[in-house]
């Protein structure tokens, strides 16, 4: 769910209620680095800090982060290293430290278990998230946007104390680029035995499963199967991009799982997408599912990451029945369709769009290239057009792309303050299915607890 919206205080609450937590791991280097800008309310990011294996590394974040009572008004947050495919020492430093706080807050105190989520899509931070994750002892990896073959074996890896490597999607490359790291490099003497996660693919097709199935080294210990108004990023349909009269594309039959196979696949499977209500959990059992993943409810539960203004906002459409999401087709410097809700004083806003400057330097979304000699350059949709194209990116592909990253810190309060003064605009994400979110609002008229989302979805099922 975006950057920081399931944050550890959701992924806990769900994990204490007997079900699967899951921490979003995209871009949690940046979230610590600025949480500790904030001052660190409660103390919390200090507290998983104080856990980690090695004292030393956690002291360089601090001392390097850390503002006691915040950092004052109007002033900008201190950036944090730029993964690339040869990371700097302090880039996998935050990395690791961000995800092992994270999943370590989620699983303090109690026996649950929690997940991590990530995207193929942000390729250059996963083995350095991944390890840091599995220092907190997470017990589930999940991936999506994208085919992660890779994953299983760079846990496998990890789990034996060897370096996990995984390949880098470079555009126009003549070689085999790969990136690395080394658990032992990392944290020498300081390192603690690494059990093994279990790895779900999320995917959107039976073929992609059975795919994965096929061959040990990528099949994965189970999957999620997401349909295309999931939020966030979902598969393009198949075959020609077509748009509705209002710009959305076009999904058919064709673009949704075939559960009877996947059944059939034998391993456990997990639905989303329009599965946030008791009667489709009910449903998605009854078709041989493990269970369901839900985000919107969730996202707007009060343990969310989002900020209470944001959520009082989307509350109050879904309440007036003048919430919607788009299925942007552009908004995603990745190319893949995005969800956004449409949200006065957001990016949906067509006026807020065009003011702002644009900018790339959170970076998270960024294609990596291959340049003639060879060398490994950067580049991303949503930058300054001038630069893309001379980067040699299509004038194309920058119409419309949104700064996906920096609009997502902002959900979370933690949205840059630029020189220039501009502050971040927001850009929020959720499932295009509200019917769950619409029943839990009129039942709870003043907004609901993780807990209470987590009661409604199993009224209808029996759980062991």
């Amino acid at each position: 769910m975006g950057v920081n919206v399931s944050a550890w205080p959701l992924a806990r609450a769900v994990s204490q209620r007997g079900q699967l937590g899951v921490v979003s791991g995209t871009a949690l280097d940046a979230v610590l680095a600025r949480g500790l800008q904030d001052g660190d309310p409660g103390g919390h990011l200090r507290r998983a800090l104080a856990a980690f294996p090695d004292q030393e590394m956690a002291q360089r974040a601090l001392d390097r982060y850390f503002i006691e009572g915040g950092r004052a008004a109007g002033t900008s947050y201190r950036p944090n290293p730029t993964l690339t495919i040869n990371p700097s020492r302090g880039a996998v430093e935050m990395s690791v430290l961000g995800n092992f706080a994270h999943v370590w807050l989620a699983k303090e105190g109690h026996d649950g278990i929690v997940g991590i989520n990530f995207l193929e899509k942000v390729q250059m931070a996963t083995p350095s998230a991944a390890l840091g994750a599995m220092v907190a002892g997470v017990d589930y990896v999940l991936m999506g946007a994208g085919i992660p073959r890779e994953i299983p074996q760079l846990l496998t890896d990890f789990a034996s104390g060897r370096p996990g490597t995984l390949t880098i999607d470079v555009t126009d490359a003549t070689r085999t680029h790969t990136s690395t790291v080394d658990p032992v490099e990392v944290l020498g003497a300081h390192l603690p035995v690494l059990p093994r996660p279990k790895f779900l693919a999320i995917i959107s097709l039976h073929s992609l499963a059975g795919y994965l199935h096929r061959d040990e080294s990528i099949r994965p210990d189970g999957f999620v199967v997401e349909g295309p108004v999931a939020g966030g990023h979902s598969a393009p349909p198949r075959g020609q991009l077509t748009l509705d009269d209002d710009g959305q594309p076009i999904y058919s039959e064709r673009d949704y799982a075939n559960l009877t196979a996947m059944a059939k696949i034998g391993l456990p499977f997990w639905l989303a997408g329009a599965y946030g209500t008791p009667e489709r959990v009910a449903e998605a059992v009854e078709a041989g599912a493990a269970g369901v993943q839900v985000g919107t409810i969730f996202a707007l539960c009060e343990e969310s990451g989002i900020t209470l203004d944001i959520r009082r906002q989307l509350l109050g459409g879904l309440a007036a029945g003048t919430l919607v999401v788009r299925n942007d087709p552009a908004a995603s410097p990745t190319g893949f369709p995005f969800k956004v809700a449409s949200l006065p004083g957001t990016l949906s806003e067509p006026d807020e769009y065009a003011a702002r400057p644009r900018l790339c330097d959170l970076s998270y979304l960024r294609e990596p290239f291959e340049r003639v000699d060879g060398s490994v350059g950067y580049r991303c949709a949503a930058e300054p057009v001038d630069a893309y194209v001379k980067k040699g990116g299509s004038l194309e592909a920058t119409l419309g792309r949104k700064c996906l990253c920096n609009a997502l810190m902002a959900d979370v309060g933690m949205g840059q303050h630029r020189r220039d003064g501009y502050d971040e605009m927001p850009a929020v994400t959720l499932g295009q299915d509200l019917d769950g979110a619409r029943r839990l609002l009129e039942a709870h008229p003043s907004g609901w607890s993780a807990t209470e989302a987590v009661d409604f979805l199993l009224a209808h099922v029996t759980v062991a």
